[in-house]
């Protein structure tokens, strides 16, 4: 197992483009963050006491763009060896097909969690800097964005475990269909249409499962610190959908590639 985790490392880490990705993770999230934190103030608000805006969730929104990188980057440790026919080399010197599944998922959970961590903690800072300069100030009834507070705290952990669990998610597709394009389209379509084609749904019943079930609608409710009886599913409890979902695709993933030659 040692020397299974150390060559899949090695494979990771010695890939230029994977180290870029890595780096798009946590870029990705600070950028698309501070671009809406950006535009967001308090002067179409009957009175800035009176947005009632989740900072923290809002802080958080470059999370929605950061995930594209780290499907990619969980696609490409997998994809990108049925691409090349590493994958070959690979089972010949791991024959055991679980440990080298494992092994991806630990490396990869690895490098999406600092990665991911990096780009949550700027994403609340830009958020702390800018959002009192837009009306969203201590004297306004909105408290600096600090991790001391157990709900921002357990925002920015979670946002930090959606990632991964988008990660895992996206391997075990990889490992299922092998193709890297494929990989992508379907999970980026899974996360973003989803929720599209849930709001399209008119009936408030079948509204209110297809929202529990969405996987980023569910897995971002974590990110909410104030009116959580409003949201479709509780945010631990949306966070253990997205994980049935990656559990899911994983074991799927696992089951095919151990039936296969390849």
């Amino acid at each position: 197992m040692r020397h299974a985790l150390h060559a899949e490392w090695t494979k990771l880490r010695t890939l230029p483009s994977n180290a870029w990705l890595a780096l798009a993770i946590a870029g990705a999230t600070v950028a698309a963050s501070v671009a809406v934190v950006w535009t967001v103030d308090t002067s179409h608000c009957p009175s800035p006491a009176e947005c009632f805006e989740d900072t923290t969730r809002l802080s958080l929104t470059g999370v929605r763009l950061g995930q594209v990188a780290v499907v990619v980057l969980a696609v490409g440790i997998i994809g990108g060896e049925y691409a090349t026919g590493l994958i070959r080399a690979t089972l010949a010197a791991c024959p055991q097909r679980r440990t080298v599944l494992a092994t991806k998922a630990a490396v990869l959970t690895a490098t999406v969690a600092v990665a991911g961590a990096f780009g949550v903690a700027g994403a609340l800072l830009a958020g702390r800097i800018i959002l009192p300069g837009n009306g969203f100030s201590a004297a306004n009834g909105y408290p600096p964005l600090s991790v001391t507070d157990p709900a921002t705290l357990r925002a920015a952990a979670g946002t930090v475990l959606y990632l991964v669990l988008v990660g895992l998610l996206a391997l075990g597709v990889a490992v299922a269909v092998r193709g890297t394009a494929a990989a992508v389209a379907g999970v980026l379509s899974l996360l973003y249409l989803a929720p599209v084609l849930t709001e399209l749904v008119a009936d408030p019943d079948w509204h209110d499962r297809l929202a529990k079930l969405a996987p980023m609608t569910a897995g971002l409710a974590v990110q909410a610190t104030r009116d959580l009886d409003r949201l479709p599913v509780g945010p631990w409890a949306g966070l253990g959908v997205l994980a049935a979902w990656a559990a899911a695709a994983l074991v799927t993933g696992g089951v095919l590639f151990a039936a296969r030659d390849q």
